[in-house]
């Protein structure tokens, strides 16, 4: 036998290394815990129930008198919100028991995935219809679909794996940086160009504080937070209804009275008064009779606090600063730079949409239209949340601790 026949039998690297992957089982190759979870898994997990829980109750009460004013049945869109929820259990039980070590590598579930979301929102900014000043939903039938939702939760991922491949490099700009200024600028292009301000600041905002976690040197941290302001403050009067709410906000004492971009702001503090300590119960409320616009969706938070006093408040805060603490304790004892990455960016979303959404109902800064995560109405924004939710317990499964 000649020693070309050897070499030719001889099998390569590659073929060896295919060979051994097809031996390994699917527990062996992503890493899936045996024993008991941690306890902070059931922390999530609870404090998640909760908050769905308060939402559906509170979509109950804050619908059913637009359902009836249209016509529709009281129950309309608590039913509706119910689908989505189920759904979203669905999504997170999925993204609960699928190893994260899956979205490694941007593998065969990342990319076409990511691809479709962001086709989807291409598509949301050439054809949808302007809902609320934004261009964001897209109509499937008899329901709205909003890619932007699914885009944060794509987003987080990609960045994750990104970061836990090169931050030993993040130093180096063209290594890290520019390729992350690359994606900022395309989520957030797309949300500019559907108007949905909002969105945009939720994708900067976890960004930053991905390139934080990451390293990022200060400097180069400070020119892009820098910048950004600069070009927002540049945009600002181009920027449509965005504009008049920040007018709004910053005439708060003269706007509020009219019935323009000031009037919902000033509804839901009247709201949030007339709740006082102990709230006048739960479907007794005045907000919902047209008082204040949206408040089975953004201004949901005036619902709750009127409805439900102070007890209320203290549910959505709690929950969410629960959450965001749970969040960052994952973060922390990871078993890997990857999972921490994902968690610290679940934690920035949640946390940065609750301030945004109850800070624009408040009064503290100025209203962006953006849900209140798990709480209020709307199908992309609840199904998305859960996902995020199940990434955590995700990664949380596999903590230091538990291992």
């Amino acid at each position: 036998m000649s020693d070309t026949d050897n070499r030719k039998k001889t099998p390569t690297v590659r073929e060896r290394r295919e060979a051994m992957v097809g031996r390994i089982g699917f527990r062996e190759r992503y890493r899936m815990p045996t024993g008991r979870p941690p306890a902070v898994v059931y922390w999530i997990a609870i404090t998640v129930a909760c908050l769905v829980m308060l939402g559906l109750i509170m979509v109950l009460s804050a619908s059913s008198v637009v359902n009836l004013y249209d016509g529709s049945s009281a129950w309309a869109m608590f039913q509706r919100q119910l689908l989505w929820v189920v759904l979203g259990t669905a999504a997170m039980y999925f993204a609960v028991i699928m190893p994260y070590d899956m979205w490694k590598g941007n593998g065969v579930l990342l990319f076409p995935v990511t691809i479709v979301v962001l086709l989807a929102n291409m598509f949301v900014v050439a054809r949808g219809e302007i809902t609320n000043g934004a261009k964001a939903w897209l109509d499937i039938g008899q329901f709205q679909f909003q890619p932007s939702e699914f885009m944060k939760v794509m987003t987080i991922l990609f960045c994750a794996n990104f970061l836990a491949q090169r931050h030993r490099s993040v130093a180096i700009r063209q290594a890290v940086l520019y390729p992350m200024l690359a994606i900022l600028s395309i989520t957030v292009g797309l949300c500019v160009l559907q108007k949905d301000f909002g969105g945009a600041t939720i994708f900067f905002g976890v960004m930053i504080v991905l390139l934080f976690m990451a390293g990022l040197p200060t400097r180069q941290l400070s020119v892009v937070v820098g910048g950004t302001a600069l070009l927002v403050v540049i945009g600002l009067p181009y920027a449509g209804s965005a504009a008049e709410r920040v007018h709004a906000w910053m005439n708060m004492e003269s706007e509020m009275v009219r019935a323009d971009k000031g009037y919902q702001v000033y509804q839901a503090l009247l709201s949030i008064a007339n709740g006082g300590w102990q709230g006048s119960g739960a479907g007794s409320g005045t907000s919902k009779w047209g008082y204040v616009p949206l408040a089975h969706s953004d201004f949901i938070f005036a619902v709750v606090a009127e409805e439900m006093g102070l007890l209320g408040t203290v549910l959505v805060f709690g929950g969410f600063l629960l959450l965001i603490y749970f969040a960052i304790q994952v973060a922390y004892t990871a078993s890997d730079t990857h999972g921490a990455f994902i968690a610290g960016g679940v934690a920035a979303w949640f946390g940065l949409q609750a301030f945004v959404n109850i800070g624009g109902v408040v009064g503290l800064i100025p209203m962006t239209g953006l849900t209140l995560p798990f709480l209020s109405y709307g199908g992309s924004s609840v199904v998305a949340s859960m996902i995020g939710a199940g990434l955590l317990i995700n990664v949380a499964r596999y903590s230091k601790k538990s291992a």
